[in-house]
């Protein structure tokens, strides 16, 4: 009789438990978020549909157009639920930090033409670095005399100084998907690395900011904050290009496509993943570190695996990075209706347009007071005409900083709210003005970017003759770093010669820099490839992919 009774109450406590577990999934906020989590997922899909049909369109890009739509869904929910809210979930910086923006950097790099990139290298480093701070001091300055005066809340001096910070992050993703990069090379170069040498430059800023005691600064404080900027940015270099170089020693050894395509490209996704996260640990440039890892990986470790992977990681990291950027546009459209946060400002809505109008004019004047000024100085070391910054150039440079976005966001969360939510009138009226500064310089100055180019580097001779002869994705990375305009493994030196123009001959007997760029070649063929793989340098495996891939690539370089 004990057995029947045990088996009777066990079938009873198991259909409790279902019954729980019916109620508990059917009443918890699990569901909602679960339900949230697909209404947001259905906006993606929606951005990648409607921005495909606007692809054709002179004003519109899919950052505008996430936008919008982030708008018109942050209205429709905030009529649902009677004003009280407008997002399906919190924005949490960790979120943005540690999950969307390192396949965002990591595939700029990887995606770089690193021939350009490394050939107007200081010029970069001058507007990236140097810019950043000139536009951080500006923007700091101005906002400590106006604001003060304007009574906008209990701000102290670390507030204003991350205003500094977080207003001196760029956002060049509309003018990087108007340029041509193989008809403007320098201008593509310049607009593109700065932006992510000034992302790196912001957040070292902001972060900064955070951990000194600005109570007490000295000289010595000074210098010790430009120091500590060096050493970010030499550390966080070498941490990445450490974890590029380690990937394809690890691919180059083991080959892992002899077996499984899937380990070779795991391997390269969780590499790079780790570099960020080893720099975060150690209080490091993620940014700098993921984007020199993409750099690496592009020059030694993607030659190391099979066609079948390269293919994969190509079109997997620029996957990854698409549908970051739309995350980011898509929820800052429906947090510009948090209700929360206007319910500070309702009783001064001039104030906050005013502290809105007075940010964006800062940037306006930081921006010019760098670009103009250091493009003077970098023509000055440039001999070849066609290699100097040209005004209407610098006025596209200028233009294309004046964007604001996702790092500006992720930056603003961090310095005045608390886990989503704004608690004091001041911290409320920078919130509102952040996210209408964004808005304004995303929709306005973005949609006016795509006629501003057409006006200012119309098709001619001149655009032509500038042309880069570097082969497009995926072929550019067949291309070694920093080298020429050919590689002469693709298909010997005369016929690689012709094709270059004279005026680039005299160039590359004549400037310096070309002097360290064939020095590196040498380097480079002579110890690097030959321990760390590379195009040209794959182990031989008879009957491999990657063996029959390559070969047949060396051959066909010229012809693109």
């Amino acid at each position: 009789m004990e057995g029947p009774d045990q088996l009777a109450t066990m079938g009873a406590d198991l259909g409790s438990l279902v019954g729980k577990m019916n109620t508990t999934t059917l009443s918890t906020s699990e569901y909602a978020s679960i339900v949230n989590m697909n209404l947001f997922v259905a906006l993606l899909c929606a951005c990648i549909v409607i921005g495909h049909l606007l692809e054709e369109s002179r004003w519109m890009n899919e950052s505008i157009t996430a936008l919008f739509i982030g708008l018109c869904t942050g209205a429709i929910i905030l009529l649902s639920t009677g004003g009280t809210n407008s997002h399906l979930f919190v924005f949490s910086e960790d979120l943005f930090f540690i999950y969307l923006l390192p396949p965002i950097i990591f595939n700029a790099g990887f995606q770089v033409k690193k021939k350009q990139f490394f050939r107007n290298f200081m010029t970069i480093v001058l507007f990236g670095a140097i810019g950043t701070v000139i536009s951080f001091t500006i923007i700091s300055y101005g906002a400590i005399n106006i604001f003060k005066r304007m009574n906008v809340g209990s701000l102290d001096l670390g507030d204003f100084l991350a205003l500094g910070a977080i207003f001196s992050a760029t956002d060049s993703v509309c003018t990087l998907q108007v340029l041509n990069q193989d008809e403007t090379p320098l201008l593509y170069s310049l607009v593109f690395g700065e932006g992510v040498v000034n992302d790196a430059t912001s957040v070292v800023i902001f972060n900064a900011v955070q951990n000194f005691d600005l109570s007490r600064i000295t000289t010595s404080d000074a210098f010790q904050l430009v120091g500590n900027f060096f050493y970010l940015f030499v550390t966080s270099t070498v941490l990445g290009a450490g974890a590029g170089l380690l990937s394809a020693y690890i691919i180059k050894k083991l080959y892992f496509g002899r077996h499984s395509t899937d380990r070779e490209v795991a391997i390269m996704i969780l590499m790079a993943y780790m570099s960020y996260m080893l720099a975060e640990l150690f209080y490091l440039s993620g940014i700098l570190t993921v984007f020199f890892c993409g750099i690496v990986m592009s020059h030694y470790t993607w030659h190391n695996v099979t066609e079948k992977s390269r293919v994969t990681t190509k079109h997997a990291f620029a996957t990854l990075s698409f549908i970051s950027e739309l995350f980011i546009f898509l929820y800052v459209g429906m947090d510009a209706l948090d209700i929360e946060k206007w319910n500070f400002v309702q009783d001064s809505p001039g104030k906050s347009i005013g502290v809105s109008s007075i940010l964006l004019g800062l940037v306006l004047v930081g921006r010019g007071c760098f670009v103009f000024p250091l493009s003077f100085l970098a023509n000055l070391a440039k001999k070849n005409a066609h290699e100097k910054i040209t005004f209407r150039q610098q006025v596209l440079i200028w233009w294309a900083g004046l964007m604001r976005g996702a790092v500006s966001m992720a930056l603003a969360y961090n310095q005045f709210t608390r886990l989503g939510h704004t608690q004091l009138r001041g911290n409320a009226i920078m919130i509102t003005s952040t996210i209408t500064v964004v808005l304004f310089s995303t929709v306005v100055f973005g949609l006016i970017t795509k006629p501003l180019v057409r006006l200012l580097l119309p098709p001619s001779k001149n655009m032509s003759r500038m042309a880069s002869s570097e082969p497009t994705s995926p072929k550019s990375f067949v291309v070694p770093l920093l080298g020429n305009e050919r590689d002469p493994e693709a298909g010997g030196g005369q016929e690689a010669t012709s094709v270059l123009h004279p005026a680039n001959l005299r160039v590359l007997l004549s400037t310096p820099s070309h002097t360290v760029h064939y020095y590196w070649r040498k380097f480079d063929n002579a110890f690097m490839r030959p321990v760390f793989g590379g195009r040209g340098f794959v182990p031989y495996i008879p009957g491999t992919p990657t063996e029959q891939s390559v070969h047949n690539l060396i051959p066909e370089g010229g012809n693109n």
